[in-house]
């Protein structure tokens, strides 16, 4: 236990450092300027081409998503990340060493060995199906589903909308996450920082006030006319639909697609979310509370 402890607060030490080196030293994979740009162009598309012309630019939560997004991504999420993932490493590691067995002994494949477009494709792909699957789970088990109704309490949609969420959803998301991709080893820093930035385009995109659904392929990439239903109200089912990440191709192969017409003016949110939390803490605080939990 003491070892992973001191992964953890190894891992946190770490990190302000690590920070530091992302404001101060612009590189090609840095993820702060990375986030920034992104969110920049997003944006700028959104007062461009904006789907609900009467939406203001400054739209309602503006600042909070966008509080949201900075919180999310560097203070915890990829604190979560780093964390997550040697833990998760040295656990793995250590219940494998007990059968005489090593990480390496268990990795179905090595995309070191192979071009490098091959190995990316693997990686986006496996990631983001067990995403696409966490993100059924979210909506569909009621513990989790208290947690992910922060980002659910949207009432209109921006691209800073994709970083809303409660802190426990990356716990739950690179948990499940990392066994499929131990399973596959090679990886070098700068296809995952491609597929990042990748998934981080195409989520902004996803939540932006846009009105494309990029024609055919849209049966391939997930797109704003698409996931505009997922944020719906009233929904055909109670569990959801469009739990794509940054593919529609899974919704489309089990079933679980619907985008029935023009979605623009589609009230957003979920039942009973005139109750819910409107400020950051009260959001954070609002799945510990056990009343609203039962009758929710």
């Amino acid at each position: 236990m003491h070892d992973y402890l001191e992964i953890i607060k190894n891992a946190y030490s770490g990190y302000f450092g690590y920070l530091i080196d992302e404001i101060t030293r612009f590189h090609w994979s840095n993820y702060f300027y990375g986030l920034i740009l992104i969110s920049l162009l997003v944006w700028g598309l959104e007062i461009a081409f904006p789907w609900r012309k009467d939406q203001k630019i400054f739209r309602k939560d503006f600042f909070l998503d966008t509080f949201y997004m900075f919180f999310n991504f560097f203070l915890l999420n990829l604190i979560v990340l780093i964390a997550l993932s040697e833990v998760a490493a040295k656990f793995l590691n250590d219940l494998l060493g007990v059968i005489g067995l090593e990480l390496s002994d268990i990795q179905l494949v090595d995309v070191s060995s192979m071009p490098m477009w091959a190995g990316l494709l693997i990686f986006f792909l496996v990631s983001d199906f067990v995403q696409w699957n966490t993100h059924r789970l979210l909506h569909r088990v009621p513990f989790l589903w208290n947690f992910h109704k922060v980002h659910h309490s949207v009432k209109e949609m921006g691209f800073a909308a994709h970083l809303r969420y409660h802190w426990m959803e990356p716990v739950v998301y690179k948990s499940l996450l990392y066994i499929p991709i131990a399973l596959i080893g090679g990886f070098a820093v700068e296809q995952v920082a491609i597929v990042h930035f990748t998934a981080i385009t195409i989520g902004h995109l996803n939540h932006a006030n846009l009105g494309w659904d990029y024609g055919p392929l849209r049966y391939l990439f997930n797109n704003p006319k698409m996931h505009i239903w997922h944020h719906g109200k009233q929904l055909p089912n109670r569990y959801g639909v469009n739990f794509g990440i940054s593919l529609s191709l899974w919704d489309y192969l089990f079933k679980t697609d619907y985008v029935p017409y023009n979605g623009k003016d589609l009230e957003l949110g979920f039942e009973g979310d005139e109750e819910f939390p409107e400020d950051f803490l009260g959001q954070e605080l609002y799945p510990l509370d056990i009343h609203k939990k039962e009758n929710s």
